[in-house]
């Protein structure tokens, strides 16, 4: 499959007619973003390992800046030399094509 580069578009707005994503769809995106796991159908997670806390804080930092720019807002979790991202569209209770592009785009400052 030829890459999309999704870390090169941008999160769009959805509306009442945006639907979540099919497993076939999800399967192929998947393949466009680094290592990205996916749990239940419904949303994508990936753990990102640091050398302290510090080294932790500014990588969620990071993110939230991206976040920002792009309105499309993960959960996250982190402590002592760790983050977990877990992406979904909640509006859909499942995923989009902007749960990808967030998450390529973090991988590009992992």
């Amino acid at each position: 499959m030829k890459s999309m580069k999704l870390f090169k578009q941008k999160c769009i707005n959805l509306n009442s007619s945006s639907i979540s994503l099919k497993l076939e769809e999800i399967e192929n995106l998947l393949s466009e973003v680094n290592s990205w796991n996916l749990k239940n159908n419904k949303y994508i997670e990936k753990k990102f390992v640091f050398k302290n806390y510090k080294k932790a804080l500014q990588f969620i930092n990071l993110v939230s800046e991206i976040a920002e720019r792009e309105n499309h807002h993960p959960d996250i979790s982190f402590g002592w030399g760790y983050a977990k991202i877990s992406i979904q569209t909640h509006d859909l209770n499942g995923l989009h094509k902007n749960d990808f592009i967030l998450a390529s785009k973090i991988d590009r400052i992992s």
